[in-house]
């Protein structure tokens, strides 16, 4: 495992198209399920101008916690170190641990140090510990940017639905009682944007060392690693029991830095935006020679493969100062 190349970050750009899924909502209001929607700015394609548009998402607190649900699944079952909070999926996370946030270390850089060993969730999501007058963060190795609709590809339209009735009444004021309702459903094509800080595994941003041994590290990574391919083939989310969305494709870079330098990410509501990445790692490769790598790919298979490839291959980078 020693010989592995080390990557300091690691990002994904991507488009997914997914179809007829109501992944993320925004709540109800009357017998009416809203979906979310956001407001984005980009370039006509024809026109070349700029524009406005209002487009179905998926935000980024959304797939970070489909990302976490499988890391959970894969600690539970590989005996990794989780807090009591993370044993039963709580979303405070360590904060639901009394004997971690009632016996607090004095100095923040040794409460990191305990919470980095004491939970794989912890260290990897982040958290905010506070107590009292204190309040130690600890940032969290992944990012996910919101899952945006692409604006010329992606439409939401809401379908009848009546809640079924095992008996139906003898007077039409009985029949009246079924539930009516409205369900929405997405289709479209899906700008994807996530980067991820390899090299801050197991690392107290305070005292700027690593609290678990360098083994652990690489078992942590490589479970992350296993966690993030998961969260693209099976994006989890609201309504899966019967909107359960149809992936037909994703396309996109991953790009990894082996040294301190950022992996290029630009988002895919630009229609070139896989050249520009390999623009931009071509110029950074100028600078620092053999730092970048892309790795394109045109379908999930090929994306599965590539996140198969670091995972044989690849371990997390040791910062040394």
């Amino acid at each position: 495992m020693s010989q592995r190349n080390g990557i300091y970050s690691l990002s994904i750009c991507g488009r997914a198209i997914l179809d007829v899924h109501s992944l993320n909502n925004e709540g109800g209001e009357g017998n009416q399920i809203a979906t979310r929607m956001v407001s984005v700015v980009y370039r006509d394609r024809n026109s070349g101008e700029y524009k406005l548009a209002t487009v179905n998402a998926i935000s980024g607190d959304m797939f970070k916690h489909i990302q976490a649900e499988h890391l959970y699944l894969l600690a539970k079952g590989n005996g990794f170190p989780l807090c009591k909070g993370c044993q039963k999926f709580s979303a405070s996370r360590i904060l639901d641990d009394s004997d971690f946030m009632g016996n607090l270390a004095k100095t923040d850089g040794d409460v990191i140090n305990d919470l980095l060993g004491k939970c794989i969730i912890d260290d990897l999501a982040g958290n905010l510990i506070a107590k009292g007058n204190r309040a130690i963060p600890r940032k969290s190795v992944a990012e996910f940017g919101w899952v945006v609709g692409v604006p010329e590809y992606t439409t939401t339209e809401s379908y009848f639905h009546v809640r079924y009735a095992a008996e139906r009444g003898e007077r039409a004021e009985e029949d009246q009682q079924q539930a009516i309702f409205h369900r929405p459903a997405s289709s479209g094509v899906y700008a994807i944007v996530a980067n991820f800080e390899m090299a801050r595994i197991g690392f107290n941003d305070i005292s700027q060392q690593y609290s678990i041994a360098e083994e652990e590290r690489e078992k942590r990574y490589l479970a992350f690693l296993e966690s993030i391919l998961y969260t693209f083939v099976e994006p989890n989310g609201a309504m899966r029991g019967t909107q359960n969305p149809h992936i037909v494709e994703f396309e996109g870079a991953v790009t990894v830095t082996s040294k301190v330098m950022p992996a290029p990410a630009l988002s895919p509501l630009e229609g070139n935006y896989r050249q520009e990445v390999e623009r931009v790692a071509t110029a950074l490769n100028g600078l620092k020679p053999g730092a970048v790598v892309v790795h394109r790919f045109d379908s999930m298979g090929q994306f599965a493969e590539v996140m198969k490839g670091l995972i044989q291959s690849t371990r997390p980078y040791k910062l040394a100062w």
